[in-house]
């Protein structure tokens, strides 16, 4: 298994002052994941909770949706042409009867820790049919509840506070216990790796849950969501214009800038224990 840091021997100026110094960096690889034996695709992330990066990313692609579809998961030994096991390839065996996933030349596709998917063909090919309707889910959020999530996330980044370098995403109850937190360079990745664990565990779909992720909301993590059946979505930061059109269409709540008591809610504000907030979309 890769290491999660890595350590370089840095220069640093400061008010003048010249030093060297050992500085810890999140670890940057590539994981290669195959269906069967065949190259699906290849992610940057961070090593740690392989397995469950791959479970997730199969939830999001609309693979699989329970942990019985998947057969297992294995490190790909001889990966290198001296036979090395990198630990870089993984490959998953889907349960007899699950439908391997399109490998056609317009699906497939390479992830970055930036900007995540690239390279699908078409809007159409982007976008991936939801077994679950988050629409109907009945969870009512409380704002006081709701403002707590970030410093619990924040508290909870264990490699974040020795690289500094690292998105994250939780998943939380209704009542704002945090179930399962997970960080990584992309934070398209860390999504994944906590859809991954809930399907290990059974839970999906997540009904009644709050993902909470410590950068922007993107069209893809408003996606994954809805792939997993959860029917909330917060981030520190901004979600973008396609982000609240996909959450408005699928009936998801987005929440963005939330800071303290402050937040800013773009799609699904009837979810939101407030007395005001039905005066306020009048």
């Amino acid at each position: 298994m890769g290491r999660v840091t890595s350590r370089y021997r840095v220069v640093r100026l400061a008010d003048g002052v010249v030093s060297a110094r050992p500085d810890s960096l999140a670890a940057e690889e590539p994981l290669e994941i195959r269906v069967a034996g065949r190259p699906l695709t290849v992610t940057m992330r961070t090593p740690g909770n392989d397995f469950d990066l791959a479970r997730g990313f199969l939830v999001s692609e609309g693979v699989v949706a329970a942990d019985s579809d998947i057969a297992g998961i294995r490190y790909c030994a001889g990966a290198t042409a001296d036979g090395q096991n990198t630990y870089n390839v993984l490959d998953v065996l889907l349960a007899d009867g699950v439908p391997l996933p399109d490998v056609s030349v317009e699906r497939n596709f390479y992830t970055t820790s930036s900007c995540g998917l690239c390279g699908k063909a078409s809007l159409e090919a982007v976008r991936t049919i939801s077994r679950w309707h988050v629409d109907r889910d009945p969870l009512q959020l409380n704002p006081t509840t709701i403002a707590t999530l970030p410093d619990k996330l924040r508290a909870a980044q264990r490699v974040f506070d020795r690289t500094g370098g690292l998105h994250a995403a939780g998943l939380f109850d209704a009542a704002g216990d945090l179930w399962c937190v997970r960080e990584d360079v992309g934070r398209h990745n860390a999504v994944d790796k906590v859809i991954g664990w809930a399907l290990d565990q059974g839970r999906l779909p997540l009904t009644g849950t709050t993902l909470m992720v410590s950068g922007r909301a993107s069209f893809e993590l408003v996606q994954k969501a809805v792939m997993a059946g959860i029917p909330a979505l917060t981030a520190v930061s901004a979600p973008s214009s396609l982000a609240v059109d996909l959450a408005r269409e699928m009936g998801l709540t987005l929440i963005g800038f939330l800071r303290g008591s402050s937040m800013n809610v773009y799609a699904g504000a009837e979810r939101i224990c407030h007395g005001r907030i039905g005066a306020v979309l009048s």
